[in-house]
């Protein structure tokens, strides 16, 4: 369980990242500003996956391993 949790942080902090970068850069990258209902609230959605990626780390932390 640590170890999915782990992965879905990851992978929330990267998406989250990609979207920020490409709202600053204008890069095409990540999967933010490919979703329709998201239009205008990009920024807002990146920042809530890089939250949601350290709250899935704290919550790894707190998981004990075995």
């Amino acid at each position: 369980m640590k170890r999915l949790l782990e992965l879905l942080g990851f992978l929330a902090l990267v998406q989250g990242g990609t979207g920020l970068l490409h709202e600053f850069t204008d890069w095409h990258v990540g999967l933010v500003q490919r979703v329709g209902f998201l239009d205008g609230y990009e920024v807002y959605a990146s920042v809530a996956l890089i939250v949601l990626a350290f709250a899935l780390f704290a919550a790894a932390e707190s998981r004990r391993s075995g």
